[in-house]
């Protein structure tokens, strides 16, 4: 099984100064969608890992959480894809969880859930956090410029070894190219 895990905000989805409180404000990163699509239908299996903080801050419920990923579910399957698995983090930095990005818990529920090795994993993300997280659990991280990626590449020292694309589209295009044999 292949296996790819995003973070949502700023991979997915634009990132915005503050958390979605709504489904509306769910707005795709263009080729997004596509590209999730383009992962599924060449049997990738598709999971989604993200902090949402808002939560556990009051900003926004459960419930509209739960209406923002059936948006994104409903998004995804328009366009011809699929998510297998999304896992959240509700706490905040000062509650001590194994979940919260860049601990490694979200990524270790996935592992369980799909039944699969975390080091034949990628995981795509547009923060420190996310790349942290990935290489806590030998999973192969990637960055995008989108949301906070380019920021993220710009301020952060030694993360010149982990490959960088513009956006998941290109990124997904690199990863179904045929590779070449030498």
């Amino acid at each position: 099984m292949k296996l790819i895990v995003l973070d949502r905000d700023g991979v997915i989805n634009e990132n915005l100064e503050r958390p979605i409180s709504e489904p509306r404000e769910w707005v795709p990163i263009p080729g997004s969608l596509e590209a999730i699509a383009r992962l599924h239908q060449a049997g990738w299996h598709v999971a989604v890992a993200t902090n949402q903080s808002g939560i556990s801050r009051g900003l926004i419920t459960l419930e509209e959480l739960h209406a923002i990923h059936q948006r994104m579910q409903e998004k995804v399957v328009q366009a011809g894809g699929r998510i297998d698995v999304v896992a959240f983090c509700p706490h905040s930095d000062g509650d001590q969880c194994d979940c919260r990005k860049p601990a490694p818990g979200m990524l270790y529920t996935i592992s369980e859930r799909l039944d699969i090795d975390l080091s034949t994993v990628v995981v795509v993300g547009d923060s420190l956090r996310d790349m942290q997280a990935a290489m806590a659990t030998a999973a192969t991280p990637i960055m995008v410029r989108t949301g906070k990626g380019q920021q993220t590449l710009d301020s952060n020292k030694g993360l010149e070894h982990v490959p960088a694309y513009d956006n998941l589209a290109s990124c997904v295009d690199a990863l179904l190219s045929p590779k070449e044999e030498t």
